[in-house]
């Protein structure tokens, strides 16, 4: 068995790469318009595996428009998508600069979770050792759910 991808449905095409790819740092690999079925599908690799996802080796995030609007609801149930970062306090601070609520900050130097534009809960872990704490992180409550 092999895992392959995780796939979350969007709202919002515009919405959805600018916080998955502008704001997370994620790449666009494919988009494929399934005009029968009414669907586009985007399938996005986080930038360090790009090219073991260009070879079909590292998984990688499915993002499912369905042409005809529907209401997306309980992203919460979904779970959550988790990446692991280099620099946990910088990349929360730019999602942070453009807007995005950091739901769980990473007080530890180690965790954070924020939500996408609809509403999937996306962990970010520190990669190797967790980061001294800092403020303003150290001392920032929670906002949300995550």
């Amino acid at each position: 068995m092999e895992y392959l991808h995780t796939m979350v449905r969007i709202s919002d095409i515009d919405a959805s790469l600018d916080f998955y790819c502008n704001q997370l740092g994620m790449v666009e690999m494919s988009r494929t318009d399934v005009e029968k079925g009414r669907f586009t599908l985007i399938f996005l690799a986080a930038p360090d595996d790009v090219e073991r996802a260009r070879e079909h080796k590292a998984p990688m995030i499915e993002l499912t428009w369905n042409w005809d609007p529907e209401p997306l609801e309980g992203g919460r149930n979904f779970g959550h998508l988790a990446y692991r970062v280099d620099d946990i306090y910088a990349l929360c601070q730019q999602l942070r600069d453009a807007g995005v609520t950091i739901n769980r900050p990473p007080r530890d130097g180690h965790m954070a979770f924020v939500r996408s534009p609809d509403g999937i809960s996306i962990e970010l872990l520190q990669k190797g050792a967790a980061l001294e704490p800092r403020e303003p992180w150290a001392s920032m409550e929670n906002t949300g759910t995550w």
